[in-house]
């Protein structure tokens, strides 16, 4: 299980994607949040989907690391220049998922995504579900 902390604890900054500041919040590119994790978003399609990887770097399970693959979708830009997206990762080391909803800022010339999560973890029954979520 991923510690809720190392997820993209309240917002990632600073896409590698441009080379200079954009008029635009674009998801498209490679984030790290203030706990070094890492998220490599590739290109939004017209419906607004992404797809891309996501590498904690930590964790509250003794499983090693692995990249992580994330599905997600965005309000097209072309309508807001500060959009509104969501994603799921799917924890390749461990039984939970994690799904995310946010906004991506341009902040003084640099894009930052304030996010907020919900992680759900395995459970092996029904009596324990009240602790599979944080």
């Amino acid at each position: 299980v991923p510690a809720p902390a190392a997820l993209l604890a309240p917002g990632l900054c600073c896409s590698t994607n441009a080379e200079s500041p954009p008029l635009q919040c674009v998801l498209t590119g490679s984030w790290m949040n203030d706990l070094g994790s890492n998220m490599t978003i590739g290109a939004v399609n017209g419906e607004g989907n992404f797809a891309g990887s996501y590498h904690t770097a930590v964790s509250a399970t003794t499983n090693e690391i692995q990249v992580s693959p994330l599905q997600g979708s965005q309000h097209h830009t072309n309508q807001k220049s500060q959009p509104t997206f969501g994603f799921t990762v799917n924890w390749s080391f461990s039984d939970s998922v994690t799904v995310f909803t946010g906004q991506c800022f341009m902040d003084k010339g640099k894009e930052v995504l304030k996010t907020m999560w919900l992680l759900r973890s395995h459970v092996d029954n029904i009596k324990n579900d009240w602790k599979a979520t944080r």
